[in-house]
């Protein structure tokens, strides 16, 4: 059987937990303006109560895959944004993608939605990035 993007996406993100399990066992999880801990393991922390889409809610439809691609590459390619903005999750259900962690700048978190927002297919875009700074 060959793997989906689900399974590879699982996959990825089990083996990404387990070699922060270690880091985030020696400090403690930090949020919005006390200094995120590199590895956002405050955010993680969010990501666990199950009531918001995480990457494993990933569509796995070629449409909905294309919109989360074409977004990530968009964000990549601008040199304008902070690392944590490019690295924002980004979860494409049915058209409607959900944007999640943290930016800079009110500005770029209005940039990596209006990216989102400019994507074919996109029918809906829920924007709950967080800003470091007002």
């Amino acid at each position: 059987m060959r793997p989906t993007f689900g399974h590879v996406a699982a996959l990825a993100l089990s083996i990404a937990a387990a070699s922060c399990s270690e880091s985030s066992a020696k400090e403690p999880p930090r949020g919005p303006g006390q200094g995120l801990a590199a590895d956002n393991t405050g955010h993680n922390v969010r990501d666990r109560d199950g009531e918001l889409p995480t990457p494993f809610d990933q569509g796995e439809s070629e449409t909905d895959r294309r919109i989360t691609q074409a977004i990530r590459k968009v964000l990549s390619a601008d040199s304008t944004l902070s690392l944590n903005a490019k690295n924002v999750k980004i979860v494409t259900v049915n058209g409607a993608v959900t944007l999640r962690g943290t930016a800079k700048t009110a500005r770029e978190k209005s940039t990596v939605e209006s990216a989102a927002k400019a994507q074919a297919g996109v029918t809906q875009v829920k924007n709950l990035i967080d800003v470091e700074q007002p």
